[in-house]
């Protein structure tokens, strides 16, 4: 067990009784004298109040009602603290009311000198997607989408849930929940199709957990994942222009694989989805963004198709 994990439950252990003693520590836990003296020391510079009895059958007790000590930060963990709020706006993210009631607080706690360098740090700091004309970090601009908070409680309970999404209802086991080019998206096992989906968060008009009679077992949807073959209907090679223009901006979820050791070749092997017409767009977007030193291998005709249209709308 590890240190960190073992003193937690120690604290746990002996909140929940009015009397120990060391022997019983060493016991309880399978550690030395030693060990265990250390420990009660670390948990008292916690916060824990623990009062000592002297004596033959002395011990511990938990001192009850309690204070404990203030807590006091440091310039610089203010700063990092403030920073860190100050880079979370106009992301849409869950819990921003607290995320507002938390920053209230801070600034509640120090003192006008640090108040007014923070006030000067918000001023002067701007990260991606800040506006500059409203950097009020107590303005709740960009509040996520409505299911998203709802989305997390749920799943932090079951990760076994039923999506209602564009009036259809998807039961699902929830692999992760991400946010990508500023959209909230869940990759799910869908459970009657068993295969792997995305949704995006905003086209979500219901979340409720998934009823028992149609869920698979953890175990089983890993066998699953892992016994399907990756589709590939993508095959590109990249000269150096195409390179560069691939590490300013890439919407495919798959790394280059080089083919020289200067890194000036590339393949890039990908499925796209070609009944999602936003999908085939974005792709034939990027593709036109990639410039021409690319060789097609292999694509869709239903790409190919929306590529030659592309260009010929430019006359090209």
């Amino acid at each position: 067990m590890k240190k960190v994990e073992r003193i937690n439950i120690i604290m746990r252990y002996i909140n929940n009784r009015a009397h120990f003693t060391i022997t019983e520590i060493m016991r309880e836990f399978s550690i030395s004298r030693s060990t265990a003296i250390r420990d009660i020391r670390e948990i008292e510079s916690l916060g824990m109040p623990l009062v000592a009895e002297v004596g033959r059958d002395g011990g511990y007790f938990v001192m009850r009602n309690s204070v404990l000590p203030v807590v006091h930060f440091t310039d610089n963990e203010l700063k990092a603290l403030f920073i860190a709020f100050m880079a979370t706006r106009n992301q849409q993210l869950p819990y921003l009311k607290s995320r507002q009631s938390l920053t209230e607080k801070l600034l509640g706690l120090i003192s006008e000198n640090q108040q007014d360098d923070l006030f000067l740090l918000n001023q002067i700091l701007l990260f991606e997607g800040t506006n500059p004309y409203n950097p009020d970090l107590l303005d709740l601009s960009d509040l996520p989408h409505s299911m998203l908070e709802k989305l997390i409680q749920l799943l932090l309970a079951d990760r076994y849930l039923s999506i209602t999404v564009n009036e259809k209802v998807y039961s699902i086991y929830l692999l992760h929940l991400y946010r990508e080019k500023s959209v909230w998206l869940i990759e799910g096992f869908d459970l009657e199709e068993e295969q792997k989906r995305i949704y995006p968060v905003d086209h979500l008009t219901d979340v409720i957990p998934c009823p028992a009679k149609t869920r698979l077992s953890r175990k089983k949807i890993l066998e699953k994942l892992g016994n399907q073959k990756e589709i590939i209907n993508l095959e590109l090679e990249l000269g150096p222009k195409a390179i560069a223009q691939f590490k300013k901006y890439h919407p495919v979820k798959v790394p280059l694989s080089y083919t020289n050791p200067y890194q000036t070749a590339a393949r890039l092997r990908s499925f796209t989805d070609v009944n999602n017409p936003e999908e085939v767009a974005e792709l034939v977007n990027w593709l036109l963004f990639l410039g021409d030193d690319v060789k097609i291998k292999r694509m869709p005709d239903e790409i190919l198709a929306a590529l030659q249209a592309r260009l010929g709308l430019y006359g090209l």
